[in-house]
């Protein structure tokens, strides 16, 4: 059972899908978050977006009702720009939206249709701007030598947008690790690399930790391997389905808004399910 009587819990939330579907939020997500907040347990917001900067994630908060600290959230490109830096690659040819490089610090953006050397290719998501074109522009660049390292912000198969379900990052990270025989750097979800940075962020152990996610491989799967216990909420991408295969979360949830009941329901050893 989660022991909650330590001063080491923690607990990463995922946001699309658990706190926010697309422009609207989940019911009862922000009643949930104070009572996060009163309780003060430790939290941390863990996020694969790469479509925009920390910066205008808080203003989307602000628009649906609720405030953060950039220091509360915690995104692979954030991951990434600390990964460069430590291993001192400079010249970097970033694929992501423009808006999101100016969380990129301290390195050298090369411009994607000049043909100079680079240290390292990032890749994020770039949704509908791929084309065959900038696919093979990333390719090109790979095929250097020496070959740059591929950064692959987060490997995340698929998310739920107002469409339906869309492609996310991973599928392009294993076109072009197939393509350039290379194998990927990841820097979010799921690897493993990147709860541990954002436990350490929080000063909590893996064994205390709680990962809230909508992605029963991405987030609840992930987690697990690291160590740190997966509840499973039934919002933005969950499908029945999930619940077939071989992985079974700590904890299922309708959404974020039943976590206060099941928390305390655990004092007296209560379902997982809730």
């Amino acid at each position: 059972m989660f022991d909650k009587n330590t001063d080491r819990q923690a607990l990463l939330i995922d946001l699309d899908g658990v706190i926010y579907q697309g422009a609207e939020l989940v019911d009862g997500a922000i009643e949930a978050l104070d009572w996060i907040k009163q309780h003060r347990i430790p939290y941390l917001f863990v996020t694969n977006t790469t479509s925009r900067p920390r910066a205008a994630l808080l203003e989307k908060f602000q628009v649906l009702g609720f405030s953060a600290q950039l220091d509360e959230v915690m995104t692979p490109v954030i991951a990434a720009a600390q990964w460069l830096e430590d291993h001192r690659k400079r010249s970097v040819a970033l694929f992501v939206p423009p808006a999101t490089q100016q969380d990129f610090v301290n390195v050298d953006a090369v411009a994607l249709d000049q043909n100079r050397a680079v240290d390292a290719v990032v890749v994020g998501d770039l949704g509908e701007t791929w084309d065959f074109q900038l696919l093979n522009r990333a390719f090109q660049f790979l095929m250097q030598d020496p070959q740059p390292r591929l950064i692959a912000l987060g490997m995340t198969r698929y998310w739920r947008g107002k469409n339906g379900l869309q492609l996310d990052v991973a599928p392009f990270i294993k076109a072009l690790e197939h393509a350039a025989s290379c194998e990927a750097v990841v820097v979010g979800k799921p690897a493993c690399a990147f709860f541990e940075a954002s436990l350490a962020r929080l000063q909590a152990g893996a064994e205390q930790a709680l990962m809230i996610g909508d992605d029963i491989v991405g987030d609840v799967d992930a987690a697990q391997r690291c160590g740190i216990k997966g509840i499973l909420v039934k919002t933005g991408k969950f499908r029945a389905s999930d619940l077939d295969g071989a992985i079974t979360p700590f904890a299922l949830l309708d959404s974020i808004a039943a976590l206060p009941g099941w928390w305390e329901s655990t004092r007296t050893g209560g379902s997982k399910t809730t």
